[in-house]
């Protein structure tokens, strides 16, 4: 999977176009050896260039995704059909919000009966063609979750949400989960790695490496955030699951929406 590169990196090198490191440090009275000049140039170049790739972007933070045995965007597409059992016309008018969406979303249309719709968390510039021409007509939307959606409330029935919310902090997934909960009339579906899966992303590991939680910790943040399990729901999808041979290989919490 290619790199993810953040939206409109807003960082400069300096003010004035240049290296922010002052010319007199090379020429200075007690000159250091040529080659000891040259490494350090060299090694002021990959500060630049990291701070760089740390600009501004839809998380504000550079994202490397690579190839793992899992994916949760692979396993809302594995669980479309049981989630149609459990949740029933509440799949007619969907949103999915996560990296990829355009894969998801292109799985849940292949249903004539359904509607969908994706915010895309991370650029899409390296994205296929296919994807860009979903941008282009409105149906994938490349936004910052952090902050309000472009959506009116109770938008769409159910909302469905995979490998977005890991890199956020409670500050921003105070924001993030009431405003997800918010634009849903039936239903909010969170899908999300296991601690275990830890190892299978990376990213900047000095400060924002996934926050993996495990159900316990999402369970009492749920209550703080005034969610409730749908056990309805929860109950028709443990037993389409069943029907379906289906063992999920992420952690799927089943929400109701707000009043």
């Amino acid at each position: 999977m290619k790199a993810r590169r953040p939206v409109n990196p807003s960082r400069r090198i300096s003010d004035s176009g240049t290296f922010p490191y002052s010319s007199s440090f090379f020429n200075s009275r007690s000159r250091a050896p040529t080659y000891l000049s040259i490494a350090i140039f060299i090694l002021g170049a990959f500060v630049i260039i990291g701070y760089l790739f740390r600009g501004g972007g839809t998380l504000g933070i550079q994202k490397a995704w690579v190839e793992a045995d899992f994916s949760c965007n692979g396993e809302v597409q594995r669980a479309i059909p049981i989630l149609k059992s459990a949740y029933g016309n509440s799949l007619h008018r969907v949103l999915h919000v996560g990296p990829e969406t355009c894969s998801v979303v292109s799985a849940l249309l292949r249903d004539e009966e359904t509607e969908a719709w994706g915010v895309e968390p991370y650029d899409v510039e390296d994205a296929d063609e296919r994807c860009k021409r979903m941008v282009h007509r409105g149906i994938v939307r490349v936004a910052d979750i952090r902050f309000p959606l472009p959506y009116r409330a109770k938008s769409f029935s159910l909302v469905l949400v995979s490998d977005a919310l890991e890199y956020l902090s409670p500050k921003y997934l105070n924001r993030t989960i009431p405003e997800l909960a918010r634009v849903s009339s039936d239903g909010l579906v969170i899908f999300t790695g296991y601690p275990h899966h830890r190892k299978a992303r990376a990213v900047d590991k000095a400060k924002h490496s996934a926050k993996l939680r495990s159900s316990i910790w999402w369970g009492r943040y749920f209550v703080q955030l005034s969610l409730d399990e749908n056990e309805g729901v929860v109950k028709k999808f443990g037993k389409a699951a069943a029907k379906m041979s289906y063992t999920p290989h992420c952690q799927i919490f089943h929400l109701k929406p707000y009043n």
